[in-house]
Order: C-alpha cells, then sequence, then structure tokens
C-alpha cells in the first residue's frame, strides 16, 4: 500500500540530500556472515549520516538502513541454492528522502490509514498529519520512515541483529504522548526474519506499527508478482470506501475475489471486476484473520513463486494483514538492479491492527497508555 500520488521529486536537492552515494565508506568490519557489518549510506542535507548494516545468518542476507529503519536488501536462494533479492528498493538516500512507496520502511506511529486524520480519545479530538487526500496514511507526511533511527548490532547465541531506537515526542504529527520506540530485527539460525516491537508512552496514544517490505519472490526488478501462490487464512475482510477508509462491516469472502484461504494464483481474479478491486485498483485491502490477537505468533500467510520455487511463510500476534498488490507501481521508479518499477512488480504484506480502529470502537484496539507496553511481533521464514 503507498500513496496514490507517483510523481517522485527529482534531484538531490529537491528531495533535501546533500549527498547520497552508495556504498561511501568502509566497512568497519569483514563480514563473517554472523558479526553485522556497518557502512556509510549517504548524508541528509542537515549533516545527519545515514549508515546501512547488513547481516547474514541461516542463508539470508539483510541489509537496513539506519534512515527509516529500511529493509534495502533481503537476498534468498532459491531452489538451485542461487540468491536473488526479493525485496523493492533504492541504491541511493535521494531516491528514499523522496519517494512515497514507503519500500522497506518502518511505519509509525500508525500503519495504515486513519479517516480525516482524525481521532477521539478520552474524550479529546486530535488532529492528525494528512497525506492521503483528506486522510493520514502511516504516521503522517513525516513518520517514522523519514526518521533517522539510533542502531545498536548485537549476536545472541546462534542469532544477529539489529536493536534500533526512535523516540516520538508528544505532538508529532499530531499524536499524542511520546512515545519511545524499538524495533528488533533478528536472523536466526535458521534463516528467519524476526520483527520485535515494542513501546512505552506518557500519555494516553494509539499504536499500529508494521513494516513495508515489498515482496518479489522471483527477484527485485524480475517481472511482476501475478503468478505468485497466495495463502491468507482469513475469512473476512475490510470493505473500504473510495479513499481506502473501512467502511465498518466485516464482509465474507467467501464466492468473491479475496478468498485466498487455499493458495491460488495472486492474479487469477485480481481483474474479476469486483467494486472493492475496482476502487483499490487491484487490492489493497487489510483480511481479519482467523486467528484475531494471540500471545504468540501464528502462521496466517504463504506466498510462494512456482518458477524459483522461493516460499515465504508469515506469523503475527497481529489480528489483520495488509494485502497490498503494487497496484500504483506505474513505471517511473528505479530499483537497486536498475530497472523499473510497474504495476503488479511486487506486493506487500503488512501484518497489524485493522485500519482506522481509532474510530472503529468495537475493534481490536490500538490504544496505549502509560505504565503499559506495546508488543507484537513477526516471523518471516524463507524456503525453496
Amino acid at each position: 500500500m503507498e500513496l496514490n500520488r507517483r510523481t517522485v521529486i527529482a534531484g538531490a536537492a529537491a528531495a533535501g540530500i546533500a549527498a547520497s552515494t552508495l556504498g561511501t565508506g568502509t566497512a568497519q568490519a569483514a563480514s563473517d556472515g554472523r558479526r553485522p557489518v556497518k557502512e556509510l549510506f549517504g548524508t541528509l542535507a542537515d549533516g545527519t549520516k545515514v549508515h546501512r548494516w547488513s547481516l547474514a545468518n541461516g542463508g539470508t542476507r539483510l541489509k537496513v538502513l539506519s534512515y527509516g529503519g529500511i529493509v534495502q536488501s533481503l537476498e534468498i536462494p532459491d531452489r538451485h541454492g542461487t540468491y536473488a533479492n526479493v525485496s523493492l528498493g533504492y541504491d541511493n538516500l535521494a531516491a528514499y528522502v523522496a519517494g512515497t512507496t514507503f519500500f522497506g520502511a518502518t511505519i509509525g506511529r500508525y500503519g495504515n490509514r486513519i479517516a480525516k486524520g482524525r481521532f477521539t480519545l478520552d474524550g479529546k479530538s486530535y488532529q492528525l498529519s494528512v497525506n492521503d487526500g483528506v486522510n493520514s496514511l502511516h504516521g503522517g507526511a513525516k513518520g517514522f520512515n523519514t526518521k533517522v533511527w539510533d542502531v545498536e548490532p548485537f549476536t545472541s547465541g546462534s542469532d544477529v541483529g539489529l536493536h534500533l531506537y526512535y523516540t516520538s515526542v508528544d505532538g508529532e504529527m499530531g499524536y499524542p504522548g511520546t512515545l519511545r520506540t524499538k524495533v528488533t530485527y533478528t536472523l536466526t539460525r535458521n534463516g528467519d526474519w524476526r520483527i520485535d516491537y515494542t513501546a512505552t508512552t506518557d500519555k494516553a496514544t494509539v499504536v499500529n506499527l508494521t513494516n513495508h517490505t515489498y515482496y518479489n519472490l522471483a527477484g527485485e526488478g524480475n517481472g511482476g508478482i501475478y503468478d505468485h501462490e497466495l495463502t491468507i487464512a482469513a475469512s473476512r475482510y475490510t470493505p473500504t470506501d473510495s479513499g481506502l477508509i473501512p467502511t465498518g462491516e466485516l464482509a465474507k469472502i467467501a464466492g468473491t475475489p479475496f478468498d485466498f484461504r487455499k493458495a491460488k494464483p495472486i492474479g487469477r481474479d485480481i481483474r474479476a471486476g469486483h467494486p472493492q478491486q475496482v476502487t483499490a485498483k487491484g487490492y489493497d485491502h487489510n483480511w481479519v484473520l482467523d486467528k484475531g490477537v494471540t500471545a504468540k505468533p501464528e502462521h496466517i500467510a504463504t506466498l510462494r513463486d512456482p518458477a524459483s520455487g522461493r516460499t515465504l511463510k508469515i506469523a503475527t500476534d497481529q489480528p489483520g494483514l495488509q494485502f497490498y498488490s503494487g497496484n500504483f507501481l506505474d513505471g517511473t521508479l528505479t530499483g537497486t538492479s536498475g530497472r523499473t518499477y510497474r504495476q503488479g512488480d511486487a506486493l506487500a504484506l503488512e501484518t497489524q491492527h485493522y485500519p482506522d480502529s481509532p474510530n472503529q470502537p468495537s475493534w481490536p484496539s490500538t490504544v496505549l497508555r502509560p505504565g503499559q507496553t506495546y508488543r507484537t511481533t513477526t516471523i518471516h521464514s524463507f524456503g525453496a
């Protein structure tokens, strides 16, 4: 899911970048397959340095930017052992700063949309930053995807990873409370990519953190994803209005193009002409997971590319999954491979609470209060 705006600001100056050269600087240590490696990725106009961290473990290779907590590259092998980067992204900082696609980013304070950027909490109304027509999307114009995070590498037993920290001050993008956020990326001995989110606040607020990696299991820039087979363990979804805001209905998927309870190619029903698909130009909806909110992550989705054999399985404790089929990619963006991205060249699978939940009191709550700790985990498992 991205902004319905297709124009990316051209040029480093327009993007607010003083310098942005991929690979600038020297890695602090030679990669031994376990120890995170840090290098300079670019510099913002205010002089802030942005670094790229490289991790490898269990056959998975991950590159993460301190800017936005962005996954810049995710490499996994196919059935023949050949590696490919299966996530969309850019090779320079300027493109990330100018972009509106949220490639690979950590999303907050609130993933997905809030209607008209407004909600009421404990009798007080709040107006958020509006950045998607009249609505607020992914935390507003300067969400967590635009922030430079403090990064702390770690190794723990057979795991390797990064702790990322960001403090959002009271009133930032209109949200109440100072929110202290920690996101941990872990690569396990089995090559799983685990994301653990925690946050605390000093004032009642709403929180819905997620990751916005775009996947193409055939390899980034290597064609479309309509032949990918997808399974989602959900029998309902949340229909939306013309602004992609949920109507409040939890609609049954049986007999509709939204039924992914059994594996099917994404392209099979994507042009079925269902009114919801016409509005979204494909799939851009929240699936109501049958399991609901759970104490521990449970398997909820499987993605498979028959050609390469690569698979992605997702487990989460969250109640929702936003499936976005890359509808607004239009050939104007050039990725890390030098190839352009077109409609349907990737998809996002964002674990979350439902969009606009602050305005739907009957839905699982996204309210966080002082003394509470927000915790959620999503695990991505790869195979071939």
